[in-house]
C-alpha cells in the first residue's frame, strides 16, 4: 500500500500546476499506448482503440473503445486539474523597502495563512516566440525561490487573536534584495531561451515540500495539492487497469473547477459533449444510438470531501460525518451541489458491494453552505446519471492538506470496480448491474 501512496505523492509533487498535472497524465497513458488526438484534426477511431485529447493543455479526456459495443455506454469518472493558488500578475516586478517582491493575485480560495513562511516555487507555463511560431512550454522551476514572511508577534501583538490578510499587501513573496533581480530573467536562464523571446505567461505559486506518510501506523498522507490530484490519480490508475468489451471508457481531468469551472476547458464548457459528439460521428452511431447510450451511461464525479475535524467535529453533520481511511465518500446534497440522488447512490453502492469495497455518507450541516464540484456542472451539458464521490480530508484548501493513506488503494478498487462493470437500464424502473 505504502509503495502505491508514495507514487501518488511523486505524481501530486510533480504536478503543481494543472498545465503539469495534464502532462503527469499523459506520460501515464502514453505508457500504456494510448494515441493523442488533436481537436483541429480528423480523427479515426476504431472498437478496441485507447485515445485521450487535450484542450489548452490543462484540461485533458482519455478514452477506451470497447471490443463488442452490443450494448454501449459510457462510463465516466471526473476529477479536477486545478488548486487554489497565486497567480503571478503580468507585471510582477515590484521594489519594497530594499526586497524585490513579485505581485501577485489571488486564483480560488486558499487558507490564506497556510501559504506564510513556507518556502514557495513557481510553476506554469510560457509562451514563447521561436521563429515564425508561437510555443506553449510548460515550467516548473524545482527549487524554491520565495517566501511569503509573517510579521514578528512583537510588530502585530494580536495576531493570535486572529488578523484579516489583505491579499495585495499581506501576501506578496519576496524573492531577492537584488535590485536587478528579474524573474523573466531568471526561468529565461533556466530553460535556455532569451528572455527577448517570452511573450506571455500562466504562472503560479506552488509551496515546494514533497507530500509525507504520517502517524503511528503511516495512516496518514500530507500534500499540497491532494484536492484534487488524489482523484486525479487513483481514478487515472482505476481507469487504466479496468476493462469493459461493452462499454466506452471515460476519463476526465478538468481545469478551473476552483473558479467556477466556466472556461473552455472546465467542465462547464462543451468539451466532454464535444468528445462524446466525435466518438459518435468516429464509430457511425446515429443520435438515436447515442441517447440510447446515454441512458445507461452514468458520470462519476470525483472531489475530496471534508473529514471530521479532530478539534471542530461540531462542524460536521450529525449523522452523516466521514472520516479518512474509512471507506470512499459518497456526498449529497438537496440542492443538487452535489449530482447524487438515491439511483445513482444505489448504482455506485452496488458496484462497491460486488468488490467489497466500504463506503460512507457524506452531507453537509443544515446550516451550513457548502462548495459544490463538477458533477452537477458536467450533467448540464451532457444529461446522464450522476453521482459525487470522493476521499476524506482535512484542512481543503491549505498549503498542506491531509488525507487518509488507506483511501488511495480503496479509490483506485472503487475506480477499476466502477470501469469493470455494466450498468443496463432494464426498464422505466429498474437497472441491472453486473461485472463482466
Amino acid at each position: 500500500m505504502l509503495n502505491r501512496v508514495e507514487k501518488m505523492l511523486e505524481f501530486v509533487f510533480n504536478s503543481p500546476t494543472s498545465y503539469q498535472a495534464v502532462d503527469s497524465i499523459k506520460k501515464e497513458l502514453n505508457e500504456e499506448g494510448f494515441k493523442e488526438l488533436i481537436e483541429s484534426d480528423s480523427w479515426q477511431i476504431e472498437k478496441g482503440g485507447k485515445y485521450y485529447v487535450v484542450r489548452n493543455h490543462s484540461s485533458i479526456i482519455a478514452f477506451k473503445i470497447g471490443n463488442k459495443l452490443e450494448h454501449p455506454s459510457f462510463h465516466v469518472m471526473a476529477s479536477h486539474s486545478d488548486a487554489p493558488s497565486f497567480k503571478i500578475k503580468p507585471r510582477s516586478k515590484n521594489d519594497n523597502a530594499g526586497y524585490e517582491i513579485i505581485n501577485t493575485e489571488v486564483y480560488g480560495g486558499p487558507i490564506y495563512n497556510t501559504w506564510m513562511d513556507r518556502l514557495l516555487s513557481i510553476a506554469g507555463r510560457l509562451i514563447i516566440r521561436d521563429k515564425d511560431e508561437i510555443i506553449i512550454k510548460p515550467i516548473c522551476l524545482n527549487y524554491p525561490v520565495c517566501l511569503i514572511p509573517n510579521l514578528a508577534i512583537h510588530m502585530n501583538r494580536m495576531v493570535n487573536d486572529g488578523v484579516k490578510l489583505n491579499p495585495q499587501v499581506d501576501l506578496m513573496p519576496m524573492c531577492s534584495k537584488d535590485k536587478d533581480f528579474d524573474m523573466m530573467k531568471l526561468i529565461a536562464k533556466e530553460y535556455e531561451i532569451n528572455v527577448e523571446d517570452i511573450i506571455d505567461t500562466d504562472l503560479f505559486l506552488y509551496p515546494y515540500e514533497k507530500g509525507r506518510v504520517w502517524g503511528s501506523d503511516n495512516e496518514f498522507v500530507s500534500a499540497y495539492h491532494l484536492d484534487d490530484l488524489q482523484c486525479a490519480y487513483t481514478t487515472l490508475q482505476g481507469f487504466k487497469q479496468g476493462e469493459n468489451s461493452d462499454t466506452i471508457s471515460m476519463y476526465c481531468c478538468f481545469d478551473n473547477e476552483e473558479v467556477g469551472s466556466g472556461t473552455k476547458q472546465g467542465a462547464d464548457s462543451t468539451f466532454l459533449m464535444d468528445i462524446l459528439t466525435r466518438i459518435q460521428s468516429g464509430l457511425k452511431m446515429s443520435d438515436d444510438e447515442l441517447k440510447q447510450a446515454l441512458a445507461s451511461s452514468m458520470i462519476v464525479s470525483a472531489d475530496n470531501a471534508h473529514a471530521v475535524h479532530p478539534n471542530h467535529p461540531e462542524k460536521s453533520d450529525p449523522t452523516n460525518k466521514v472520516e479518512m481511511n474509512e471507506g470512499i465518500v459518497i456526498k449529497y446534497n438537496a440542492n443538487q451541489s452535489y449530482t447524487t440522488d438515491g439511483i445513482s447512490a444505489s448504482l455506485f453502492k452496488e458496484i462497491c458491494r460486488q468488490s467489497g469495497l466500504s463506503w460512507q455518507t457524506y452531507t453537509n450541516r443544515s446550516d451550513e453552505r457548502g462548495g459544490g464540484t463538477l458533477g452537477a456542472i458536467s450533467i448540464a451539458h451532457v444529461s446522464i446519471l450522476s453521482v459525487d464521490i470522493g476521499c476524506a480530508q482535512l484542512a481543503m484548501h491549505s498549503a498542506l492538506e491531509t488525507a487518509g493513506s488507506k483511501d488511495v488503494d480503496t479509490m483506485i478498487e472503487a475506480s477499476k470496480s466502477f470501469y469493470d462493470s455494466h450498468i443496463v437500464r432494464t426498464g422505466q424502473n429498474s437497472y441491472r448491474v453486473w461485472k463482466v
